[in-house]
């Protein structure tokens, strides 16, 4: 098994997304990218921490590639919206791929230059790909969250639905069963 670890707004929209494709055997919803230890999500709110909310993605290789996975990252949100998605607005809802080796560095550089190449998007990206130092799980009410809570919370039905169905659609060949 492998990991990948993103970031494209929302953790929730992203975990809803990548807990349903082939060879994904995980997803947790978390921090990365700031400067202070086991933060929390108030802290994350304010803004000051310089954490993102991500997803860890534990998936076997065998049956996607890390190559597939950002694939669907770059169509899975706007990566040219700085510090925000849609009404989600701030540093934590930036886009941003954390790398732990540098062959994911590599893969994702040359996957950020043929997305920005195929005109997927008219705007440049703006997706920072650094390297992983912690990454820390975010509060257990944050976790499986849209699977959990789509008829409770209206904010997965606004928000997060349409990207499930966005999702179906465009990579139905790589979702489970």
């Amino acid at each position: 098994m492998d990991t990948a670890i993103l970031g494209g707004g929302c953790f929730w929209c992203m975990e809803a997304i990548f807990q349903n494709i082939k060879g994904v055997g995980q997803v947790v919803s978390g921090y990365a990218g700031g400067k202070i230890q086991n933060p929390t999500y108030k802290e994350i709110c304010s803004k000051l921490t310089g954490h993102a909310e991500v997803i860890r993605i534990t998936f076997d290789p065998e049956l996607i590639s890390y190559d597939d996975l950002l694939n669907v990252f770059w169509h899975s949100h706007d990566p040219t919206t700085l510090n925000r998605q849609g009404n989600d607005v701030g540093p934590q809802y930036r886009s941003i791929i954390l790398y732990d080796n540098e062959s994911k560095k590599e893969k994702a550089e040359t996957s950020l230059k043929i997305t920005n190449e195929s005109e997927l998007w008219s705007d440049k990206i703006v997706t920072e790909i650094v390297p992983l130092d912690v990454f820390y799980p975010a509060e257990d009410y944050h976790q499986n969250y849209y699977n959990l809570n789509k008829d409770k919370n209206p904010y997965c039905s606004i928000v997060i639905a349409p990207k499930m169905s966005k999702f179906k659609k465009e990579f139905g060949h790589l979702m489970n069963a």
